[in-house]
């Protein structure tokens, strides 16, 4: 079992197949943007440029780290069938949040906020629950905190642009 393990920057991959670890980079590419447009989107200024712009990059590498996810979930489905769920539930998230701002839904913009909040939540309870073992600082914490953790910090972060960003408070 050991012969099938690649190691890249100290962490297991569970394979030595090409196809396989192809689309595992494949996958880091997209999380890693996903990530950082997720950021870039949260912090800027709301409304049509560059908030939209980044968002919509952020979705669309959502899609495809969900798309990769699933690939490779389904080699391995015992292994991680729970992180295929928790794509899905991400990709699902961010999309009603999407299609809230964009169809202006009633209430679309705490939906907004509400959606993409919990979609980045659960991304990042992806990578820390697949990846968090092999982390520095994260390797000392037990595996509920990598489920726990990301949620624990979010939420408040929502709540908060729930209650208090400009935009919510206006439209509510």
């Amino acid at each position: 079992m050991a012969d099938d393990i690649t190691v890249v920057a100290g962490i297991p991959i569970p394979s030595t197949s090409p196809v396989f670890l192809a689309i595992v980079a494949i996958h880091i590419l997209f999380g890693i943007v996903c990530t950082v447009t997720g950021v870039v989107a949260m912090l800027s200024r709301k409304g049509r440029g560059r908030h939209s712009d980044f968002g919509t990059i952020y979705f669309w590498c959502l899609a495809a780290v969900f798309v990769t996810a699933m690939a490779l979930s389904v080699v391995r489905w015992a292994e991680d069938y729970h992180l295929a769920i928790l794509g899905a539930l991400a990709l699902a998230a961010a999309y009603w949040a999407r299609t809230a701002a964009r169809q202006v839904w009633r209430g679309w913009v705490r939906q907004h906020i509400a959606g993409m909040g919990l979609s980045y939540i659960l991304l990042l309870i992806a990578f820390y629950v697949d990846n968090g073992k092999n982390l520095p600082l994260w390797k000392e914490l037990p595996q509920w905190a990598f489920w726990v953790l990301p949620f624990a910090i979010g939420a408040p972060i929502i709540i908060h642009a729930l209650m208090r960003h400009p935009l919510a408070r206006r439209l509510a």
